[in-house]
Parts: C-alpha cells; structure tokens; sequence
C-alpha cells in the first residue's frame, strides 16, 4: 500500500511518499480503510525528532483518521500517535467511533484530538462558563479554533489571539468575542481561564493576564520551549499553571476520554460546533502540507487524503 514513511528526523522532506507493507490488525483492533488523516503538532515533533516520547525508526506518521472499516464510517486514534499517513491502518477498536452521518472524512480527521483537547481541560480542569473570560491563543489554529468554539458552547466569554488580521478575523467569525495580536494582549485582556498551544513568551506573558483564582492551560510550545516557572508567582498571584497530554490521558484515564468523547459527539450532532478543515492535500504532498503548517499559513486542521 502507500504511505508516508519517516526514516529519519529533519525537516519536512524527510516524508517519503513510498510503498511498505499493509498493517495487520492484532487482537482488538481493526483495519481500516483511511479516507482522510488529521495532521497535528504531535506529527511535526516527531518528523522534527522533538517528540517526548519518540517512536523508533522508520514509522509512519499519524495519529488520527476517519475511514470505512466493515462497512461503517469510523474516525479513531492511533496507540502511540502513529500509523495514519497510510491507505490502510490498524486501530484499537477501544478508540474508534462513529462518524457523524452529515459529516466528511476530512471532518472527521480534524475533530477528536482537537476537540478534546480543548473540551477536557474546559470541562473538567478550567471553570469555562458564564461569566468567565476565556483567553485562547492561536485562535485560527486546529486546537485554538475548537477551543473558541467549546468555550463559546460552554457560554464563556472568549477573547482570542493571532499573528495576522486575516487571523483574527476567522477567529471572531468562530465566536471570539475579541482578538489581539501577541504584541497587545498582555495590556489589554484579563482572563480567568488561558488556552495556550504557544508556549516560550506567550505563555510567560500570559501568567500576568490571570485574574486571581485563574488557571492557564498548557497544551503546546509551537513557539517555543516553556520557561521555567517559580511556584512563588502562583502562591502570590493566586493562580494555577495546569497541564495537558491527551496521549498519556488516553492510556492512564481512558474512561474518562470515552465519556468526553461521547459529549463531543452529541454535541457535534447538535450542531454545537463543527471542526474546521483548512486545507487538504494529496497523501503524495505531505511535506508541503508541514510545510504550510510551520510556517503558521493555515486556518483549522491540515488534512491528507489517499
């Protein structure tokens, strides 16, 4: 079959677009047939050999499809992150569930890892609800549009950052009520709840926007490597610094990314927010489609398609 295959870690031509042999389905999981695979930040961490927990050499990348598997549309998440640039991958069936039927294979590629990782931290970690500000940064992202529109759901105020009007203007048309630019927010904004992909300065800056009782999410560093934090500005800010890894969630508490799962879905089919698919490229054309993804030129999720 095709697939992307990694051999070794660089830049984005290290994606070979090549042959290797079909996956088979072990005990428990499911082959199925890829129509669409979401790219997310995981997947350039490890073509960039910065991923925590790397995979060995040479695998293929992708943590997240929607396919057809036994005559059902299915979208699922890959064990480990890896396996979806693919024509066919095997899935855990533990982590597969029903596409919406009004929804796309590119739809569905865009939505868990995104959508979760905005709606758990919203819902049981960080207080989003009325009368809240919710701060997210990297609004026109994959993770930071779902975050808008779950804070939104969620009846929170949300104020959103981007790097360009372009941006920020997608951001309000999700539901952002307000958006800054990174070299104005510190000034202008005060959040009791902060979304934060971004990391290095970004996140350092946002600490001094929290209101007292305030909790800021970590999610990511895109923009760099996070600073070291002293706990005294927390104790004397009254604020909290919480962090979130939906890998090592979905291994340590998966009942609790099942149920979350579910309220994503009926809150999906309700028509409570939809995942935004920014751009599609040929399986053939991954390295273009990381390229477009690191030099921050996209909106929503990037996906690829067979």
């Amino acid at each position: 079959m095709k697939a992307v295959l990694l051999r070794e870690t660089g830049g984005p031509d290290r994606l070979e677009y090549t042959d290797v042999a079909e996956p088979s389905a072990a005990s428990g999981q499911a082959l199925v047939r890829v129509r669409a695979a979401g790219i997310n930040f995981l997947d350039l961490l490890v073509r960039q050999g910065r991923y925590p927990q790397p995979p060995p050499l040479p695998t293929v990348p992708g943590g997240e499809v929607a396919g057809e598997v036994d005559g059902r549309r299915v979208i699922g998440l890959l064990d480990g992150g890896c396996g979806g640039y693919a024509e066919l991958a095997a899935v855990d069936e533990r982590w597969l569930v029903p596409l919406p039927d009004d929804a796309s294979f590119e739809e569905g590629a865009s939505f868990l890892m995104t959508f979760l990782t905005a709606w758990l931290p919203l819902t049981r970690h960080a207080r989003a609800e009325r009368g809240r500000t919710v701060l997210v940064h990297a609004a026109a992202g994959g993770v930071g549009s779902a975050a808008v529109q779950v804070a939104r759901h969620l009846a929170a105020d949300v104020v959103a950052t981007a790097s360009s009007e372009e941006k920020r203007e997608f951001a309000r048309s999700l539901g952002a009520q307000a958006t800054y630019g990174y070299d104005e927010f510190t000034e202008r904004v005060r959040a009791d709840v902060v979304v934060d992909p971004v990391g290095g300065d970004v996140f350092a800056q946002s600490l001094r926007t929290l209101n007292p009782g305030g909790t800021l999410v970590a999610i990511g560093f895109a923009g760099g490597a996070w600073p070291e934090l002293d706990p005294a500005l927390l104790v004397g800010r009254n604020i909290g610094v919480h962090g979130f890894y939906l890998g090592r969630l979905m291994g340590r508490r998966p009942e609790l990314v099942h149920a979350a799962i579910d309220e994503l879905l009926a809150a999906w089919r309700d028509g409570a927010f939809r995942p935004v698919v920014g751009a599609v490229f040929p399986l053939a054309e991954a390295a273009d489609a990381h390229r477009l993804i690191e030099e921050r030129r996209h909106r929503g999720k990037v996906v690829l398609v067979p």
